[in-house]
């Protein structure tokens, strides 16, 4: 199981990919668009990124949510901790849904 920590160091390391964000200047509250001045397209860019990590698919309005890298961690943690399909590996969807 991946630990908070490990997805905190992820989602600094992702920031610096994608946005040249110094990984150091990067705390659990720094504000996505008030402190690194990330804009819709940033925000796209971001998302699809988060979906290439977790393999799973995020919602637009679990997306309009994020505001803080504390945020984006506490998504990130809650998709990882979700059950797997134990023979495809595959998110298993709740029934009736």
């Amino acid at each position: 199981m991946v630990t908070r920590e490990e997805v905190f160091d992820r989602i600094k390391s992702t920031m610096n990919e994608l946005f040249e964000v110094d990984p150091s200047t990067v705390t659990l509250d720094t504000k996505l668009i008030d402190d690194l001045g990330l804009d819709s397209i940033d925000a796209i860019d971001l998302a699809a990124r988060l979906e290439e990590v977790t393999q799973k698919r995020l919602t637009e309005a679990s997306l309009r949510k994020l505001r803080t890298v504390r945020d984006v961690v506490d998504l990130i943690s809650g998709m990882l901790e979700e059950p797997r399909d134990p023979v495809g590996g595959l998110p298993q969807t709740p029934k009736g849904s």
